[in-house]
């Protein structure tokens, strides 16, 4: 499968250069926020300069922004991966969102004959670059099991945590336990 990433900062740098070790193809969008490309470039990444772009090369495309209005940003924008995506791709959105804004926006890309994962993760950049973090899925069991060796890439503890919006449900519960600890 080839595979688009958006979102490309600390934690993306790190998911991207996975990927690329365990041999996927890789497109990642340019833009001001990313990490240096310099290392994934000399792995084999290419790049696209439109969220549109991307998506029509792209049978799975990954999300690693920072929140809702970002996802919502590169999803529906004028330029945005439902404009460019092909029937049958998979978006995973790794990033931490609102729930509501999750369901909604994959609807969306279901009603445009996509599939949908919310995969937020936990951990820090150094664990992202060891391909060591951990991921809350939410969404169809039989779509996380297909994805799974994808997720695999970069992650060693993979939960499915029920329907779409459960993952980014449990990553909000996740840091209101973890920042009431703290």
């Amino acid at each position: 499968k080839t595979i688009g990433m958006i979102g490309i900062g600390m934690m993306g740098h790190g998911i991207a250069s996975n990927l690329l070790k365990h041999g996927h193809s890789l497109t990642v969008l340019e833009h001001p926020g990313n990490q240096a490309l310099d290392t994934l470039l000399a792995a084999g990444a290419r790049t696209c300069n439109t969220p549109q772009a991307l998506a029509a090369q792209s049978d799975v495309i990954i999300l690693c922004v920072t929140g809702t209005p970002q996802v919502e940003a590169v999803l529906l924008g004028d330029e945005g991966v439902l404009k460019g995506m092909r029937p049958g791709t998979i978006v995973i959105d790794c990033s931490t969102a609102v729930p509501a804004s999750t369901e909604k926006v994959a609807a969306m890309v279901i009603a445009q004959g996509g599939q949908f994962l919310d995969s937020p993760m936990t951990r820090t950049p150094k664990e992202a670059a060891e391909g060591r973090l951990n991921l809350l899925v939410g969404g169809d069991a039989s779509l996380f099991e297909t994805c799974k060796p994808i997720l695999a890439c970069f992650a060693e503890n993979i939960v499915h945590t029920g329907p779409i919006g459960s993952g980014h449900r449990m990553k909000l519960l996740h840091n209101y336990v973890s920042l009431g600890t703290v």
